[in-house]
């Protein structure tokens, strides 16, 4: 039923049927989660299984030294080479975090705004206005960071292939406070998409006013195929360097959804010269990250071939939650003509679009109705979505059986609150 096109008793009589479904949804004391993009128990459970089967690991380094004790601070040269045979960066150009690549970000934003990076004139916090450019829909916690330092984000439409390369162009080119931009390249959170070559090109050799310009690039899921085959993502820093910008890419990435996303090893990759400015201020910071886990992912994980196995584990336990989600959405909303949603390859969540002014209600019902997603605007600067329509989906952590409940009362829900505003 196209809600856009029926008549007005018809749309009462839906209205009607659908407010008592809710109503039964909410008698039932449900308790379900779709807010964040965590891995299932089942995929937790094929890391733990590897893990025991391997055994005790040993405590000494390819070199010998015991990383039991204090050394290596930018990290074990052999989990250097891993990242490297992962990313296709340079080793010397990668340095290893503890657990969390959200943590090296939030730190390189810091040390910019005390120290400034490679290029600087000076700190960050000393210029009288910082932006960051924020394609949208986005990743929340990226632009968490930016309120917390208090640094203006401008949102910047996302389309399938990337950012709108002509916006960003003209941003960076004419306004020398823009001093970054958050990027999650591959299977973007939460729209799935994955940049085009041509878009990582123009970001790579684009011209900016800010000599210190910077692209956070959180390639978060770079290995996070749902199906054999999976996007192809351009090398951003090879792009750079041939542009000359190599100075201009801050390239991040973690284990977090390969093995343990509260025990991974995260990364951080930059040119010799953001290197120069950087590790005088981490080795101030740290004395070195856990090596005992760097070892161990070694162990469980010793090299690409290893790593891909393990993720093909991993998507036979996504792809049916995300079967579920395309299924129940054609045969629940495809013909209402108020909702369009994301078919992503990879990665950990879709974008939902409902009828505009009705996320906030949709996000209010669900909860009442006890399924929790993430609030309405997140996906946006500020928490401000402009048309109040974008959702994010994250239907990777409850079992099947939750899913398909959640998947449910989420679809009765944008029902009923678009027949609300029709109807008003």
């Amino acid at each position: 039923m196209n809600y856009q096109v029926q008549s007005e008793p018809c749309l009462h009589a839906e209205y009607e049927r659908l407010l008592s479904d809710y109503e039964a949804y909410c008698a039932q004391g449900l308790s379900l989660d779709l807010s964040r993009g965590k891995p299932s128990a089942e995929q937790l459970d094929e890391v733990t299984a590897a893990l025991v089967r391997l055994g005790s690991v040993s405590h000494l380094s390819r070199d010998g030294a015991d990383c039991r004790n204090y050394g290596y601070p930018v990290g074990l040269p052999e989990m250097r080479a891993f990242w490297a045979e992962l990313t296709g960066l340079p080793a010397e150009n990668i340095v290893i975090g503890g657990n969390s690549s959200l943590q090296l970000m939030y730190d390189t934003v810091a040390r910019a705004m005390l120290f400034g990076v490679a290029d600087s004139p000076r700190p960050w916090c000393r210029e009288k206005k910082i932006k960051f450019l924020c394609p949208t829909p986005g990743y929340d916690r990226h632009f968490a960071i930016c309120e917390a330092f208090g640094i203006e984000m401008i949102s910047v439409p996302l389309s399938e292939d990337g950012p709108d390369m002509d916006m960003v162009e003209a941003l960076v080119a004419s306004d020398d406070t823009v001093r970054g931009m958050w990027c999650v390249p591959k299977y973007s959170n939460p729209s799935g998409i994955t940049y085009s070559d041509g878009v990582v090109r123009r970001l790579a050799r684009m011209r900016t006013a800010a000599p210190d310009f910077r692209v956070f690039w959180d390639n978060a899921y770079i290995v996070h195929d749902l199906y054999d085959g999976g996007d192809a993502l351009l090398d951003i820093y090879a792009e750079a360097v041939a542009a000359g910008n190599e100075n201009r890419i801050f390239y991040y990435s973690s284990t977090s959804k390969i093995t343990f996303p509260g025990s991974g090893v995260a990364m951080m990759a930059m040119s010799h010269e953001n290197l120069v400015c950087t590790l005088p201020l981490w080795q101030t910071q740290t004395i070195g990250y856990d090596k005992m886990n760097q070892l161990r992912h070694l162990a469980l994980l010793p090299n690409r071939e290893a790593v891909m196995e393990m993720m093909r584990k991993h998507a036979e336990h996504l792809r049916p939650r995300f079967a579920m989600v395309k299924k129940v959405f054609e045969d629940t909303l495809a013909d209402t003509g108020i909702a369009e949603w994301t078919h992503p390859h990879g990665g950990y969540f879709v974008t939902l679009s409902v009828l505009p002014g009705t996320a906030k209600r949709v996000y209010s019902l669900c909860r009442r109705a006890g399924v929790v997603l993430t609030a309405a605007g997140a996906t946006h600067p500020y928490g401000m979505d402009p048309e109040d329509k974008i959702l994010r989906i994250a239907p990777t952590y409850p079992s099947l059986s939750e899913l398909g409940t959640a998947l449910s009362v989420l679809s009765v829900v944008v029902r009923l609150a678009a027949l609300e505003r029709i109807l008003a």
